[in-house]
């Protein structure tokens, strides 16, 4: 009796932490935030902007600034050729230079870090969707364990009940010691059952916290996780779907880049400044000069050839691997809504038995009260009531996340 106490204490104790209570949005809208990897995804994002502004500002018109000088002693007739060093030099100038880039091609550049940021956008969406699965799948999962530790402890108050009138009718002789003592077992496993259940949702729960980043040891309750179904969108609006997408944009464009790079380029160039050798009237030595080059690529061993073979290769994996996601994807959504259904028409049959079970035990109940039961049909009414009702909370989790897998794939 010491020992039940005790576990009384503890269970009141317990259920005054629990006090608070947190949503399936509460701990989504923490895991974003404290999410490293959705951080590090979006400054990708913001990165590749940056890639933009860089193309642009090193297609403008470069200007550096240079300084050199020299100085070759001739000592005794030994020292080099003056004739190639000049003896003496120096020179100070301000040079531009500018390599002119076909629309086309520059256009292909944006293009390629555009289609990049997309595909950085696109994989942190599947990334959030990732995230929101773990942290829905363990809320369900944690919110299971909530309703068996109430359903456990609303099942202890019922066979306390019980056993305060089989006990009364026990020392009144109605029933013997062996049938209560048997009774006494059933409240005793249940007992034992709730400190599982209770521990059980602890970890569940502190689980939970460690996938949102929370660190917090302290308990709370979880509100019902209001899942709805949702419906697939057009395969080609999927967010999964993207990928194969923008990947075909990229090696289209891969092939424009091949193309572009062997096309002439031309450079500009020109500088300003002061340039002399030292050799009288230096300061006449202030100048200017302009030039240009000109690149033809006319040979080249048969790269070009060879990098759109590449880019044919990585074409035929990705119409490979976009087919096995057609029928991967369809697969799983009609494989998920038939499970659902087959989910609704057991938790349809096992609420029927609820009912029934519930019935017969406010029955025996009553016979009990005039000593009319045997009590081995009282414990097994209690135990096909607990058996139901465990069908039906697991039932229940494995609905919602059934409805969770479909959610993730409907997005």
């Amino acid at each position: 009796m010491k020992w039940f106490f005790s576990l009384i204490l503890f269970i009141a104790s317990y259920t005054a932490a629990l006090a608070q209570t947190y949503s399936l949005d509460h701990y989504l809208d923490v895991a974003k935030k404290n999410s490293p990897l959705l951080n590090d995804m979006r400054n990708q994002v913001g990165m590749s902007k940056l890639d933009s502004l860089r193309l642009k500002a090193s297609n403008n018109f470069q200007v550096n600034a240079s300084s050199a000088g020299l100085y070759a002693p001739v000592i005794g007739g030994y020292g080099y050729a003056g004739a190639v060093t000049n003896v003496q030099t120096f020179n100070a100038l301000m040079g531009v230079s500018k390599t002119i880039i076909g629309h086309g091609y520059l256009n292909s550049q944006y293009a390629a870090i555009q289609l990049q940021r997309d595909s950085l956008i696109a994989a942190t969406r599947i990334s959030e969707q990732d995230l929101h699965k773990s942290i829905i799948t363990q809320y369900i999962t944690a919110y299971g364990s909530s309703q068996q530790l109430k359903f456990t402890q609303e099942t202890i108050d019922l066979l306390n009940k019980e056993e305060d009138l089989l006990k009364k009718l026990t020392r009144a002789n109605v029933y013997r010691q062996t049938d209560y003592l048997a009774f006494l077992v059933t409240l005793k496993q249940q007992q034992l059952q709730l400190l599982q259940a209770t521990l059980q949702y602890k970890n569940d729960y502190a689980t939970l916290n460690y996938l949102a980043g929370i660190a917090d040891t302290s308990m709370a309750q979880l509100s019902e996780p209001l899942i709805e179904k949702t419906y697939a969108p057009p395969i080609a609006n999927s967010i999964f779907y993207k990928k194969f997408t923008l990947d075909s944009l990229r090696l289209t464009n891969s092939h424009r880049l091949i193309d572009y790079a062997y096309k002439p380029r031309v450079n500009v160039f020109g500088d300003a400044g002061f340039n002399t050798d030292f050799t009288g009237q230096e300061y006449k030595n202030l100048g200017t000069s302009v030039g240009f080059n000109i690149i033809v690529p006319i040979y080249d061993g048969g790269q070009r050839k060879l990098q759109h073979r590449r880019v044919e290769f990585e074409e035929n994996s990705r119409q490979t691997y976009k087919t096995f996601f057609d029928v991967q994807y369809r697969q799983q959504i009609a494989q998920l809504n038939q499970q659902i259904s087959e989910s609704d028409k057991i938790l349809d049959k096992v609420n029927e038995q609820i009912k029934y079970t519930e019935s017969l035990i406010k029955v025996d109940t009553q016979l009990l009260q005039t000593g009319d039961l045997r009590i081995a049909d009282l414990i097994l009414a209690v135990n096909n009531y607990l058996t139901a009702k465990n069908l039906l909370t697991q039932t229940t989790i494995s609905r919602l996340q059934l409805i969770n897998q479909l959610n993730y794939w409907n997005k």
